[in-house]
C-alpha cells in the first residue's frame, strides 16, 4: 500500500473517543474502538504512526487534547490518514468535520471511519454529509423529546431520577416520588438551626460538621458552603400548605395530596444550562481544558413544581436562615482570588448596598486586577447612587487588615471589645434571654390552660358557641404572638451563644500571634476572622473607610484607588 508520496505503507494514527455518557454504557469503549481499528489497519496494510484517545471528551466541540494532538501530528506531516470506527467519534457536528477535512486536506491528510458510505467521490461526499445532517437531526429530535416527557412527568407529579438524589431524600420504589430520608434529613435541619436560629455562617457549619466527621454529600473531605447556601434557598425544605402548593400544580396533582398536610416544592426547568469545552494555553506552552458553563434563569411561567414531602423544617426557620445569608456573595473566581471583604463586609457610605467585586483583565501581561465597586451604582446608574468610583481591591483589602491585625497583637484589647460585643447582644433585648425564654414559655403553658378552660366551659354551657370561637380567637392571636416573640428570643440567645464561641476562637488561634504568622493568613482565613468580630466596613466614595465591630476608630483614608 503507498504512502503519500507513492512508496511504502501508508502511515495512519488511529482515533478513538468515547465520552462520560457513553463511558458508562457498556460496549462502547476506547479499547474495543481501537482494537477494530487496529484489525483494519493491518488488514489494509497501514503503518500506525500513533494511537490517538480522547477519553470523557464530547463530540460536540473541538476543543479535546487527543483531536489537538491528531491536528498537531497532521500538521508535522506525513500523515496519510486519520482513522476512526464510526464518523461521531471525530465530531458530531457536521460543520465541524468539514473544517477538519479542509485543514488535514491541505496537509496530504484524509479523515476516514469505518462506517464511511461514500466513496470518496463528490456524489459520496455528499452522501455522507447528507446522512451527518439526518443524524444531528435524529439526535436534537431525541433530545427535545426526552425533555418533553421529563416536563410531562413533572406535571403529573412526578420527580427524575437522576445520578443524585436531593440531599435528604431518597427515591421512591417506582422512582418517580421522593420520600424522607430521616438521617440526613436530620444534618439539614440542624444546618437551618444553626443558621437560622444560631445565626452560624455557613463557613462555621462547615468547620463543625468537619470537626465531627459528618460525611459530605458527595463523599468529599469538605463540606462545600455553596452546598448550605443552595439548601437553604431550595423550596424543596420549605413547608407550603396544600393551597399554596395547589397554586403551583396541575389540579390532579393536588387532588392527591392531603389538605391539611405541608409539602416542599421541587422545582423543574429552573434554569436553561449551555455546557462547551474551552482549551488556554499554559505557562509551559502546553494546553488546560475546561468546561465552560453558561446558565441562564428561566421566566416563572416555564417553571414547573413537584410537591415532595415536609422536610421538618418550620417555616420560620427556613425564612430566619435565608435572611442571615441574603447578603452574602459567593467569592468570584475572577483571576483565581478570594475577595477578603465579600459577602456584605463592606457597604457603600453613599447607598449602604453590598460592595459588589469585579475583575480587569490586562491585555499586555495578561494580569487581573481586582476592584470593588457599589453594587447600586453599577446597575442602575446616578438616580440610585452616586459612588461611582471603583476601589482597588488590594489597597481596601490592605488598610483593613492592617488595623484588624494590630488589634489581634493586643489581646487585652481585643478581649475587652469582644466582650463588649457580647454585652451589647445580650442587653438589646427586653432582658435576660434566658428569663425572656422562660416568661413566653410560661406564657404559652397559660394560654393552653386558658384555652382548656374555654372548651370545658362551653361543654358545660356555661358560654355559647359563638362566645367559645371569639375566645378562641382572641387565645390563638395571643398565641401566636407569644410563639413569635419566643423565636426572636431563641434567635437572640444563639447568635450570643455563637458570640462566645466565636470569641474564644479568636482569642485561642488568633490572638497575640507574631507579625510573621498574622501576616501569613490565607484570604480565606481573613475573611474568617472579619466574620467572627462582626466586623462591618463602610467605604466613602473618596476612598474613606469606618469599621464597626469590635473596632471604635477609621480604619484610614485611601488615595490612588480607581
Amino acid at each position: 500500500m503507498p504512502s503519500t508520496d507513492g512508496h511504502g505503507p501508508r502511515r495512519v494514527i488511529l482515533y478513538a473517543r468515547v465520552s462520560t455518557d457513553e463511558q458508562a454504557r457498556s460496549g462502547y469503549s476506547l479499547a474495543q474502538q481501537l482494537e477494530a481499528l487496529r484489525e483494519h489497519a493491518a488488514r489494509e496494510g497501514h503503518e500506525v504512526l500513533e494511537e490517538v484517545e480522547d477519553a470523557g471528551q464530547s463530540g460536540a466541540s473541538l476543543e479535546r487534547p487527543g483531536m489537538d494532538r491528531v491536528r498537531d501530528l497532521v500538521a508535522a506531516g506525513g500523515v496519510a490518514v486519520v482513522l476512526a470506527q464510526d464518523r461521531d467519534r471525530i465530531t458530531r457536528e457536521p460543520a465541524y468535520h468539514y473544517l477538519l477535512r479542509r485543514e488535514f486536506e491541505e496537509r496530504g491528510t484524509a479523515i476516514r471511519a469505518m462506517n464511511d458510505r461514500g466513496d470518496g467521490s463528490p456524489e459520496g461526499e455528499l452522501t455522507d454529509g447528507i446522512l451527518d445532517q439526518l443524524g444531528k437531526y435524529e439526535r436534537a429530535k431525541i433530545a427535545e423529546r426526552t425533555r418533553r416527557g421529563k416536563i410531562r412527568k413533572a406535571r403529573e407529579g412526578k420527580v427524575m431520577a437522576g445520578h443524585r438524589v436531593k440531599y435528604g431524600f431518597r427515591l421512591n420504589a417506582a422512582r418517580d416520588g421522593l420520600l424522607v430520608d430521616e438521617e440526613k434529613m436530620r444534618i439539614v435541619r440542624r444546618v437551618f438551626r444553626m443558621v437560622g436560629a444560631e445565626g452560624r455562617t455557613l463557613s462555621a457549619v462547615s468547620r463543625a460538621f468537619e470537626r465531627e466527621g459528618i460525611p459530605t454529600p458527595a463523599g468529599g473531605k469538605r463540606w462545600d458552603q455553596t452546598f448550605f447556601r443552595l439548601a437553604i434557598l431550595d423550596d424543596a425544605y420549605r413547608p407550603h400548605t396544600h393551597d399554596e402548593v395547589a397554586g403551583r400544580v396541575a389540579p390532579e396533582v393536588a387532588a392527591r395530596l392531603d389538605r391539611d398536610g405541608l409539602y416542599g416544592l421541587w422545582t423543574y426547568n429552573r434554569v436553561h444550562t449551555r455546557t462547551r469545552q474551552v482549551s488556554e494555553p499554559t505557562d509551559d506552552g502546553g494546553r488546560r481544558y475546561r468546561r465552560q458553563v453558561r446558565t441562564r434563569e428561566r421566566p416563572a411561567e416555564e417553571r414547573l413544581h413537584v410537591p415532595v414531602p415536609y422536610s421538618g423544617v418550620p417555616r420560620e426557620m427556613v425564612d430566619a436562615a435565608r435572611e442571615a445569608i441574603k447578603d452574602n456573595r459567593r467569592p468570584s473566581n475572577s483571576g483565581r482570588r478570594f475577595w477578603q471583604l465579600s459577602g456584605g463586609i463592606m457597604r457603600c457610605g453613599a447607598c449602604g448596598m453590598g460592595m459588589e467585586t469585579h475583575s480587569v483583565r490586562a491585555r499586555s501581561d495578561d494580569h487581573y486586577y481586582h476592584y470593588y465597586h457599589c453594587r447600586n451604582h453599577h446597575k442602575r446608574g446616578d438616580a440610585a447612587c452616586t459612588h461611582k468610583r471603583s476601589h482597588r481591591a488590594s489597597d481596601v483589602e490592605g488598610a483593613v487588615w492592617g488595623l484588624v491585625a494590630g488589634l489581634l497583637r493586643d489581646p487585652e484589647r481585643l478581649r475587652i471589645g469582644l466582650d463588649a460585643m457580647i454585652e451589647a447582644e445580650r442587653t438589646g433585648g427586653r432582658g435576660d434571654p434566658e428569663r425572656e425564654a422562660r416568661s413566653w414559655l410560661d406564657r404559652l403553658a397559660a394560654l393552653d390552660r386558658k384555652r382548656a378552660r374555654f372548651q370545658d366551659m362551653a361543654a358545660e354551657g356555661l358560654i355559647t358557641f359563638e362566645e367559645l370561637g371569639a375566645r378562641l380567637g382572641a387565645t390563638e392571636e395571643a398565641r401566636e404572638t407569644a410563639e413569635r416573640e419566643l423565636a426572636e428570643v431563641e434567635g437572640r440567645r444563639g447568635r450570643i451563644e455563637q458570640l462566645e464561641r466565636d470569641r474564644d476562637a479568636i482569642m485561642e488561634h488568633y490572638a497575640g500571634m507574631v507579625p510573621e504568622a498574622l501576616d501569613g493568613l490565607t484570604g480565606e482565613e481573613r475573611h474568617q476572622v472579619y466574620r467572627m468580630i462582626r466586623l462591618r466596613v463602610t467605604i466613602r466614595p473618596d476612598g474613606g473607610l469606618d469599621a464597626e465591630g469590635v473596632l471604635w476608630e477609621p480604619v484610614c483614608t485611601l488615595t490612588g484607588t480607581r
